[in-house]
């Protein structure tokens, strides 16, 4: 068995070879060996699941991509009456929809992981810098679940992604500054949250003003250390109020 320092460096390993599914476990290994996490072993545990969370995320959007493309073309068979291409097409959407519930169920089979290490393992009573980060990954990782849902299945995962990211809110306003980049970064994935998954782009729009206006006030009292991270994240909201303002209907920016 590994010892605390040891699934550490192997973690950091597994990052440097970009092998994020093995990172998953050397940090899930970590956690399960209870006691607190630093800031270091924090942020390793974030970075490994995003990655490794994030393929799946990237690989179902191009799958969806390609298969409303496909649904389209047999949507042109039907007027035309061609017999033959609208059974090709809806075997090849056959296809795509086996191999995107397969990516789904990879995707949803993580994310249960990591929400099971944070309900488990890492979230508590406490108030406290390390209880807004995890209670803001929870939110994070019942949306991702969220967006590949559909029907009564997406709505309750959708609550339990507003409940955390609501416990994180009003934690972060009570104990972090204005430009602390944990709350700037909770404005930012709780703004798109209410925009992709709730459908309330005004609260979107007012979630992430407010955290940046708040920011900007405070901007002459930003920790030197996290002045980049800080900007950064207030160019990303600042970006997204751009887009949800001018009625471009892209995607947002985000994910911090």
């Amino acid at each position: 068995e590994m010892s605390n320092a040891e699934l550490v460096y192997n973690a950091k390993l597994c990052e440097q070879a970009e092998r994020y599914d093995e990172m998953v476990e050397a940090m899930k290994k970590l956690v399960q060996m209870g006691g607190e996490l630093g800031v270091e072993d924090r942020n390793l545990l974030s970075v490994a699941y995003k990655n490794s969370v994030g393929a799946r995320r990237a690989s179902w959007r191009v799958i969806t991509s390609i298969e409303s493309k496909e649904q389209e073309k047999l949507s042109k068979d039907d007027e035309s009456g061609d017999g033959s291409k609208k059974a090709q097409h809806e075997q090849r959407l056959e296809i795509i929809r086996e191999y995107k519930s397969k990516v789904e169920a990879e995707l949803e089979q993580m994310c249960r992981s990591v929400l099971d290490l944070l309900d488990n393992h890492l979230i508590n009573s406490e108030e406290n810098e390390a209880q807004i980060f995890y209670k803001k990954m929870k939110g994070d990782y019942y949306r991702y679940v969220a967006e590949v849902k559909n029907g009564d299945g997406r709505g309750s995962v959708a609550q339990q992604a507003l409940d955390a990211y609501n416990d994180a809110s009003t934690l972060s306003a009570k104990k972090l500054s204005a430009t602390h980049p944990i709350r700037l970064g909770l404005a930012l994935n709780f703004s798109v949250f209410h925009y992709e998954i709730n459908n309330k782009s005004d609260m979107a729009v007012k979630i992430a003003k407010e955290a940046f206006d708040d920011a900007i006030a405070d901007l002459d009292s930003v920790d030197q250390e996290s002045y980049k991270d800080s900007t950064l994240i207030m160019q990303l909201l600042r970006d997204n109020l751009t887009l949800w303002t001018s009625g471009d209907d892209q995607d947002p920016e985000g994910d911090n």
